[in-house]
């Protein structure tokens, strides 16, 4: 993980994963750039369109919270607070029930 976050293109990772890394870079960067020629090489690299389609969405989902989230002026979470929310999850899942 650390080395896909450096630096993907680099990282030991598969081509397929590369080349899907480097559209979502363009999703981030340039998107009114992307053409059907980028889909077509995803497609080449064994992306379908349903996967193709989940990483827009995270993306721009991303992208959207991060914003809204600095526009909000909402605090950054402490280590502390990050890893008691990761061993809570860890446990319990991601929905609680009422009685929690």
């Amino acid at each position: 993980m650390r080395a896909v976050l450096e630096d993907y293109h680099s990282a030991p990772i598969s081509d397929a994963e590369k080349a899907l890394l480097a559209f979502v870079e363009k999703v981030n960067t340039d998107s009114p750039s992307i053409r059907q020629e980028d889909i077509e090489a995803l497609h080449a690299a064994g992306w379908s369109d349903e996967a193709i389609f989940d990483a827009i969405t995270v993306c721009a989902l991303f992208n959207f919270f991060n914003r809204w989230v600095d526009a909000a002026g909402v605090k950054e979470m402490s280590p502390e607070g990050h890893r008691a929310s990761g061993e809570r999850i860890a446990r319990r899942g991601y929905v609680m029930s009422g009685d929690e």
